[in-house]
């Protein structure tokens, strides 16, 4: 990882070999072979049958010291033992998906491991050497090609961010008795991916665990309707044009309102709320008046400017593109949904990269999974202006009153955005499955991480991005700024009253009581 502590290892091991036409010469001995490989003996003897006219068979890859010792003792006939190596993952399941496995050759199959396959691999060398009866060198007589090591793989992720991403993840997807969740904690300065985290995970050092899709990296390969976490472009695409400002007025009552034979609704009536209001309330009659008031090019403009419809560059195998339709067949219902993220999918890198470029000014720079330590000349896709305003008003949505105050970190502004989707269904969308969302950005005044996190299809009672994934980010977050020797930014920590049924109760910084 990016502090050295190494996440795949290769061991030396050996591995049982054989020249069948030497070894069919002690056909005797076949069955004590046999057993002590735990072979069955038919089996073996096809084996041997099937490569008779070869000089190479593998018996037994990669077997254990105290076996290796057993075969040397037999001193049988054209067996011998080959040196290989075996891959080991000393985090087990905790960075899988990142990390990815090789196949018993030692190829990359999954993630970085395959991603940068050609670096980590070495090159055999080629010498002519005298070997015994045995198959055990005893002269060497010429080298032909010297031997090349592979190179060693610094990857952006921090260990211990990733271990606190992954527990929390694991927990609140058993708590919550959901299919599965994801977290990316990503450096905005840098572009770095410092934790990437799933569930399900699997324990690449269990062959028997590299089955079905759960090695697939969800957090890169699979997409979703973000939901209420795409408000935020709205509002910047909007405040671009100068139409609006963060105190502009928007008219939601009563609470929802027709668009052709289609019906927006809030999950209540926000009256005349400004700008700000709009992201602390999440509201979708609000936020598609504003995209109705713009040209469908400006939207799409915005939103594929953030990243959203293509891949984030990060190299890592299977990444989605997500999809972003194009504005000239929008009409305008599909606008107004498009503007509180239906109607799109992006992935959790995705996401988490167009946070990055709110968090950074409005300064796009690429994603990496590899570690650096200078990142490319930003790119500046949105003015500085509005992602800024934008960023303060989403600081409102982690206050009390908007829709994360579970997201709040004490001694830290927090600035960030809920999501709650229904999952797609057949026919249209249904009606009690659910996807949690929240993004957010850390520390508000001077921005250095951002983290998306998602939960899918939470069963246990709670649903919403609010109550169900900004917890996780909280966590996760809490944790990434210790280690990564963040300051407060909100140090002074003033102690707050919120009274509730009259009964008085203290709360820090903010956060707020459930």
């Amino acid at each position: 990882d990016r502090n050295n502590e190494p996440l795949a290892i290769s061991t030396p091991v050996n591995s049982v070999c054989a020249n069948p036409k030497e070894l069919a010469l002690d056909r005797n001995r076949w069955p004590e072979l046999a057993h002590l490989l735990g072979m069955d003996e038919d089996k073996l003897q096809r084996l041997i049958a099937k490569r008779i006219g070869k000089e190479f068979i593998y018996l037994r890859r990669r077997i254990n010291p105290e076996l290796s010792k057993q075969v040397k003792a037999l001193k049988l006939s054209g067996v011998y033992l080959k040196r290989e190596y075996k891959r080991f993952y000393p985090t087990a399941e905790v960075a899988a998906h990142a990390v990815g496995f090789t196949n018993i050759d030692d190829e990359g199959q999954e993630g970085l491991e395959l991603a940068y396959d050609d670096w980590l691999q070495g090159q055999d060398g080629r010498k002519r050497v005298l070997i015994d009866r045995y198959g055990q060198v005893v002269e060497d007589v010429e080298m032909i090609e010297s031997a090349r090591d592979g190179s060693d793989l610094f990857i952006s992720i921090d260990k211990r961010i990733q271990y606190i991403a992954y527990r929390a993840l694991k927990a609140a997807v058993k708590q919550h008795d959901a299919l599965g969740g994801s977290v990316v904690v990503m450096d905005v300065r840098t572009g770095e991916v410092l934790a990437m985290a799933n569930q399900p995970a699997y324990n690449p050092n269990n062959g028997a665990e590299r089955v079905g899709d759960r090695f697939r990296n969800r957090a890169v390969t699979d997409v979703f309707e973000p939901g209420s976490t795409v408000k935020p472009f709205t509002v910047a695409s909007a405040l671009e044009t100068g139409k609006f400002r963060p105190h502009s007025l928007i008219d939601t009552n009563p609470g929802s309102m027709r668009i052709g034979g289609n019906k927006v609704t809030d999950i209540k009536n926000f009256g005349i709320i400004d700008v700000a209001t709009v992201l602390k309330k999440s509201s979708n009659v609000a936020a598609s008046k504003m995209a109705l008031a713009l040209d469908a090019e400006h939207l799409w403009d915005t939103f594929q400017s953030v990243g959203f419809g293509k891949v984030t560059g990060s190299g890592f195998p299977g990444e989605s593109a997500g999809i972003l339709t194009d504005y000239y067949g929008w009409s305008e219902f599909e606008r107004a949904t498009l503007s509180f993220g239906y109607g799109l999918s992006v992935t959790p890198l995705q996401l988490a990269h167009a946070y990055a470029v709110v968090a950074n000014g409005g300064l796009m720079v690429p994603v990496t999974l590899v570690k650096t330590d200078f990142s490319e000349e930003p790119r500046r896709v949105m003015p500085a202006y509005a992602a800024l305003q934008v960023r303060k008003m989403l600081e409102g949505v982690t206050h009390v009153g908007g829709t994360a105050t579970r997201a709040s970190i004490v001694g830290y502004r927090v600035a960030g955005k809920t999501g709650t989707t229904r999952k797609s269904a057949a026919g249209g969308y249904s009606e009690n499955r659910y996807l949690a969302v929240f993004a957010g950005i850390v520390p508000a005044s001077a921005p250095r991480l951002v983290g998306v996190v998602t939960i899918d299809e939470p069963k246990a009672g709670d649903y919403y991005g609010g109550q169900v994934a900004a917890p996780v980010f909280a966590e996760v977050l809490a944790g990434a700024l210790r280690l990564q020797g963040i300051a407060p930014d909100s140090p002074s920590a003033e102690r707050t009253t919120l009274v509730t049924k009259d009964v008085a109760l203290p709360f820090i910084n903010e956060v707020a009581v459930q």
